[in-house]
């Protein structure tokens, strides 16, 4: 073969792959249009057919009052997000992105519960210590069922918090479902509430002690300055709890996490509808705890969102062992569009873990399991009635110092009357009144804390192997 011959050769097949290449490129350029074209048919049909309809009510409906377009379109605008069937893409009135953001950033008039919708009503995640629902013994997993006597079935997760909210020393009425059959009413006295986000403290061992109730734009200030704490009190382990935590602001996590990540370490991903607006958050060069600090997460049902973007990062880079429930599972990032006197929030994107898992819907598993001893049907029962009388609380008000001895004395007075809670549940429930009457709120429990005696015992487990080596 000559020179002439392969040069010949090597062109022609260049050209063949360009003229394929061009092909392909006019083929996929061509199905796109014809697809959008289609698109669009279908959305200018569908348009012509809602306008029709809009047109129609508003000529023929029997209340004319009630006609008014911009209503009319505001409630279609709503529907419409609710078609989506994803309880996080939302349309919500400016009043209402005000009040939450008040309710995150601020300080307020309410009750002081983190609360979310569910299909019961209204579930508790947690109530803020010290704050009046904490006082009058709302507890997390508590279902709000009404408010003032209004249902909250029909109600969105907005307007209960409208109505819980109010004026401080103004009374508010709500129904509250407890387990599966026991409802009763609470009337709750408002009070100024504020939002706390971080609490520490040390744990014996040398253990710090870090609870983060939820991601706002002060948490990353507060967990700094617990690390400082921590090490003027030269911690050696860490135990980070977030149980109940909500979620929050996705930048606020990304600092948190920053704070225990090497350079270049993969925190979190972002997977939107178009691959070109996926986004991958590594860790800065922010590192203030110490490689070689070992850390526990603890995490429950009720850890959600950001909450669990951290706890991803934790567990899949082995910096941290995660103990407790399996987690929520909320793995979706919402995006505010501002529609002249409204907002429409809607989840644009799923997160990522750094092992590439999408949790939504799954939750994260703990590297160990531990959960509160189910209570069978007769122990719930019994749990309520007890619960009804108060006579725990009247137990405790009655007796200005209480040892051991009048607590077994009760105890078995209870079990005489037929009470058949564990004893350990009526130990906590009488710990956790005096700590009421007192106006004292441990930042941790070493007693009944199922879940930080575990890790607890994990840290000084792995503090031995290593010392044996």
């Amino acid at each position: 073969m000559g020179i002439n011959d392969k040069k010949y050769k090597e062109r022609l097949l260049l050209v063949v792959m360009t003229t394929i290449f061009l092909t392909i490129l006019i083929f996929i350029t061509f199905s796109s249009r014809v697809l959008a074209q289609t698109r669009d048919n279908e959305l200018e049909k569908e348009l012509n057919l809602f306008k029709d309809v809009l047109v129609f009510v508003q000529k023929n409906f029997v209340d004319e009052e009630k006609t008014d377009v911009k209503k009319l379109i505001r409630g279609a605008m709503k529907g419409l997000l609710e078609a989506l069937d994803d309880p996080y893409s939302t349309y919500l009135t400016k009043e209402e992105v005000s009040d939450l953001e008040e309710t995150t950033t601020g300080k307020f008039g309410g009750v002081g519960l983190y609360i979310f919708k569910v299909e019961k009503g209204i579930e508790v995640s947690q109530p803020i210590e010290g704050t009046p629902a904490f006082k009058v013994g709302i507890m997390a997993g508590d279902i709000i069922i009404a408010v003032e006597d209004e249902s909250t079935l029909e109600l969105s997760l907005y307007e209960v918090v409208k109505k819980l909210k109010g004026t401080p020393g103004t009374p508010v009425k709500i129904t509250v479902l407890r387990g599966e059959s026991n409802v009763f009413d609470v009337k709750i006295t408002r009070a100024l509430i504020e939002n706390p986000t971080v609490k520490k403290d040390m744990i014996p061992g040398n253990i710090g002690y870090l609870k983060i109730l939820e991601f706002s734009p002060l948490t990353i200030k507060r967990v700094k300055e617990a690390i400082e704490y921590f090490k003027e009190n030269k911690y050696s382990s860490l135990i980070i709890d977030l149980r109940n935590n909500p979620g929050g602001l996705l930048p606020s996590t990304i600092d948190v996490a920053d704070l225990f990540f090497p350079p270049g370490k993969v925190i979190v991903s972002t997977k939107y509808r178009n691959p070109f607006d996926d986004n991958i958050h590594k860790a800065k060069d922010n590192a203030i705890v110490p490689q070689d600090i070992p850390i526990v997460v603890l995490i429950d049902k009720y850890t959600a969102s950001a909450s669990e973007i951290l706890t991803g990062a934790l567990k899949d880079t082995e910096r941290a062992y995660v103990i407790g429930e399996t987690s929520y599972g909320k793995g979706s990032v919402q995006q505010i569009h501002y529609v002249e006197d409204a907002v429409i929030k809607l989840s644009v994107a799923k997160y990522y873990t750094p092992d590439n898992i999408s949790i939504h819907g799954i939750g994260i598993k703990p590297d160990k399991s531990v959960e509160e001893e189910k209570l069978s049907e007769e122990e719930e029962k019994s749990l309520e009635e007890l619960i009804d009388n108060k006579r725990i609380d009247k137990f405790v008000e009655q007796n200005a110092k209480i040892d051991e001895k009048k607590t077994k004395e009760f105890i078995n007075k209870l079990q005489e009357d037929g009470v058949i809670v564990k004893e350990r549940y009526i130990r906590k429930m009488i710990k956790n009144a005096v700590n009421r009457k007192n106006n004292e709120y441990p930042i941790y429990d070493l007693d009944y804390d199922i879940a930080i005696k575990e890790a607890v015992s994990y840290i000084k487990d792995q503090q031995e192997n290593a010392g044996s080596k």
